[in-house]
């Protein structure tokens, strides 16, 4: 029997159940599909998992620089990377579980299936019917939808015939599933995925080896940003090759080693590990969900939306890392609450993605928001900056972290933030306040005489940003 609803989700990731939730609390009759768990890819696959396992790293490395501190650890200790990934799955059950409690609140309907989209037939008039193939084998549900939501999500990609078995060549996923440790690793991809695996993996105590095609790491921060952490992981031995053409069709699996040519600068180099990891992108989950059944625009491999996040068929909306924004679950979230509220009839401004922060979990952390220095002046935007640097903050000496800083760009003719770009010490929960000083327009000198409490990590921004006219205190 048909089922009519307000809104049916299909995807309950990170912005499906966030959409889901913010359609209830409207009084809206909602729907979810998932094919898997509550909470995809953020929750059980990437976002918490990897960050659980970085702090399992980070207490570890703790542990070893005890000494510094003045404890002293009185025989051997060890790391047991299987009861770091008991952690790590506890976390996830909790929160998932936690998932479910909401939706039971939100009197939000969840079918546990895959979901199709169907075109005009004796249920609507109009394409958007989702006839629902359940897990437990009964028979198919049709849900009928008023407005349609689209968070299908994303999945990790590959080289063009680089095979991932996940044994010894695994994607993201399936690192995550390792129940052992291996002896080395090559890394093919050096963005942000990558370094926080290099990171993790080399603070576990695996040898660690980065192929990344761009000039540098992170080719998507600031230059500086890029050249610190090249710094920092080459003092930890942690060996990044840029400029490196990987040549899939050279890989070679055999007697627990993996082996693949790259073209580096010109010249074939070969390089082998125990395992390899390919980090190289992801691709939109949009394939067998029924879109050629709608008159729904893809290009590029991902589903075309306007600023509402309406596709061509207007009461069907489509968000998260199926469109082609952002990849980041709170990029997700916030266009599923933006399609909620202009599908409960509310005014809503277009999400201006250089307001979104960025971050990046390695060792040190990263984070930024707006643009770089160099997006800046290719905008033709004149530009002054300023800089502090985490050794001249007691906080951080305390810590025993002081390595980065924190850069602070402004137009030099207007004074209006462009961009600020992170390195060190916890800057992925420092980098809110910057976000908060472009969305309120706040200048450098406005952010500098805002009051910073002593001795805190938050100072560096302040002195980076009264360094943007030359009056930082401590530099």
């Amino acid at each position: 029997m048909a089922k009519e609803y307000d809104v049916v989700v299909l995807g309950g990731g990170t912005g499906g159940y966030v959409a889901a939730i913010e359609a209830s609390k409207k009084g809206l009759k909602v729907a979810v599909v998932e094919k898997d768990k509550l909470g995809g890819t953020c929750l059980h696959r990437g976002c918490i998992p990897s960050k659980a396992l970085l702090r399992s790293a980070e207490v570890l490395q703790t542990v070893k620089k005890a000494a510094d501190f003045g404890v002293a650890i009185d025989g051997d200790y060890q790391f047991n990377f299987l009861k770091a990934q008991e952690r790590k799955q506890a976390i996830i059950d909790q929160l998932e579980k936690g998932i479910h409690q909401l939706f039971k609140q939100g009197k939000i309907d969840l079918y546990e299936g895959v979901g199709t989209i169907l075109g005009p037939s004796i249920f609507s008039p109009t394409a958007g019917t989702i006839s629902v193939e359940l897990k437990d084998g009964t028979e198919n549900e049709m849900l009928i939808p008023k407005n349609l939501i689209i968070a299908t999500g994303s999945r990790p990609r590959s080289l063009p015939g680089l095979e991932l078995d996940e044994k010894n060549v695994f994607s993201s996923d399936g690192a995550l599933q390792m129940e052992e440790l291996p002896k080395s690793i090559l890394i093919v991809g050096g963005g942000v995925i990558g370094m926080e695996w290099a990171s993790m993996l080399h603070d576990f105590g695996v040898e660690v080896t980065v192929l990344e095609y761009a000039d540098r790491i992170i080719p998507t921060e600031d230059k500086e940003i890029s050249k610190e952490l090249t710094r920092l992981f080459k003092k930890k031995k942690i060996t990044l090759v840029t400029q490196a053409e990987v040549q899939a069709d050279t890989l070679v699996s055999q007697d627990g080693q993996v082996t693949i040519e790259a073209i580096v600068k010109g010249e074939t180099k070969s390089f082998s590990a125990e395992k390899m990891l390919v980090s190289v992108g992801r691709t939109a989950n949009i394939e067998n969900i029924g879109l050629e059944n709608t008159d729904i625009v893809v290009e590029k491999g991902f589903i075309q939306v306007n600023e509402r996040y309406q596709t061509k068929e207007s009461h069907m909306f489509a968000i998260g890392d199926c469109i082609p924004t952002m990849q980041l679950a709170h990029v997700a979230m916030h266009e599923g609450m933006l399609a909620v509220r202009y599908i409960a009839g509310e005014a809503i401004e277009a999400l201006d993605y250089d307001l979104v922060p960025r971050c990046i979990y390695t060792s040190p952390e990263i984070a930024s928001v707006g643009i770089s220095e160099e997006k800046a002046k290719e905008a033709e935007l004149e530009v002054k900056k300023g800089k502090f640097f985490f050794r001249g903050i007691g906080k951080a000496l305390v810590f025993g972290e002081s390595d980065g800083f924190i850069k602070v760009v402004a137009n030099k003719r207007t004074d209006d933030l462009l961009g600020v770009s992170m390195i060190g010490p916890h800057v992925t929960d420092m980098i809110s306040e910057a976000a908060l000083a472009q969305v309120l327009d706040a200048t450098p000198w406005e952010i500098g005489e805002t009051i910073h409490p002593h001795p805190t990590l938050s100072e560096a921004f302040a002195e980076a940003a009264l360094a943007v006219d030359g009056n930082q205190i401590h530099g």
